[in-house]
C-alpha cells in the first residue's frame, strides 16, 4: 500500500522549521500540503523545499480535506499536524499498524496512561466528553475520538461521505463554526460501520508557537465545541 502524508498549514512556519527535519521523507510516498493561504512565510518554505503544495480555496480545516482529496496518492493517508502537536517519530508505527489490515489507527493522546501538553482543563475534559459520548452512542470503544493525528484507508473519505457538507452546514450555520473538521464524523462513521479501528499510544506536546489557529479564544472553542457535539448527536440518527 503507498501512503501520503497529508499536512495542513496556516502560519506555521515556525513549526516547520523545527517539525519537517525530523520527517524522513523515505517512510512515505506522498508528502501533501494545503495551506489556508498563510503570510507568515509558510508557503514559501514549502515551495523552496520543493514539497506538492494545494492553496486552499476557501478556509477552514474540512475544505483543505476537500480540496486535497483528488490529490492524495497514496491507499492511505495520513493527517498530520506540524504545529509541534503531532510528533512525527511516530509514523513508522502508526503505517505498521496500519499494515496489519486496520481501517483506520489513532495516535491517541490518552491511551495507556499518554497525555496531551497542549490540554488546559476545558479541552481535557471535553475531549474526554466527546470520545465518551462517542462510545456511549456508536459502541464503539476509543480512547480519542478526536485527535487529527490518525492514519486510515483514504477511500473511507468518500465511502463515509466525510467531506460532503450536507453534514456540516447546518450547525456550522447555527454555531457560527465555519470549516469545522471532519475527525468527529470520521471516528462515529467508522464505529457505525464496525471497520477495524485501532489505536497506538502518542503524547502530544505543546504548540511551538504557542497559539491555536482554530481556536484563538475561549468564545470560539465553546461554540465549535457546540457545532461538534450537536453534529456527533444528530449523526446517530440522520446517516445510514
Amino acid at each position: 500500500m503507498k501512503t501520503t502524508l497529508l499536512i495542513l498549514t496556516l502560519n506555521e512556519i515556525d513549526g516547520l522549521e523545527i517539525i519537517m527535519p525530523r520527517i524522513d521523507p523515505n517512510w512515505v510516498d506522498q508528502i501533501l500540503f494545503v495551506d489556508g493561504n498563510s503570510t507568515d512565510g509558510t508557503i514559501e518554505w514549502i515551495n523552496r523545499h520543493e514539497y506538492e503544495l494545494i492553496i486552499q480555496k476557501a478556509p477552514g480545516i474540512r475544505r483543505a480535506y476537500q480540496d486535497a482529496l483528488e490529490s492524495i496518492k497514496g491507499d492511505i493517508v495520513i493527517t498530520f499536524s506540524p504545529d509541534g502537536n503531532s510528533i512525527p517519530e511516530l509514523i513508522p508505527n502508526l503505517i505498521t499498524k496500519i499494515s496489519a489490515g486496520f481501517d483506520m489507527v489513532i495516535v491517541s493522546r490518552y491511551l495507556d496512561g499518554s497525555k496531551s501538553f497542549d490540554d488546559d482543563l476545558l479541552s481535557y475534559l471535553g475531549n474526554k466528553f466527546f470520545t465518551k459520548s462517542i462510545n456511549f452512542l456508536y459502541g464503539s470503544h476509543y480512547t480519542d475520538a478526536m485527535v487529527i493525528y490518525r492514519g486510515y484507508r483514504t477511500n473511507l473519505l468518500k465511502e463515509l461521505e466525510i467531506t460532503n457538507d450536507r453534514w456540516y452546514l447546518l450547525v456550522e450555520k447555527i454555531f457560527g463554526a465555519k470549516g469545522l473538521g471532519c475527525e468527529p464524523l470520521i471516528s462515529t462513521r467508522a464505529a457505525r460501520r464496525k471497520l477495524r479501528v485501532g489505536e497506538i499510544k502518542g503524547e502530544e506536546p505543546g504548540r511551538i508557537s504557542g497559539t491555536s489557529r482554530v481556536f484563538p479564544n475561549l468564545f470560539v472553542k465553546i461554540r465549535w465545541a457546540f457545532a461538534y457535539y450537536c453534529q456527533i448527536l444528530a449523526d446517530r440518527f440522520r446517516w445510514k
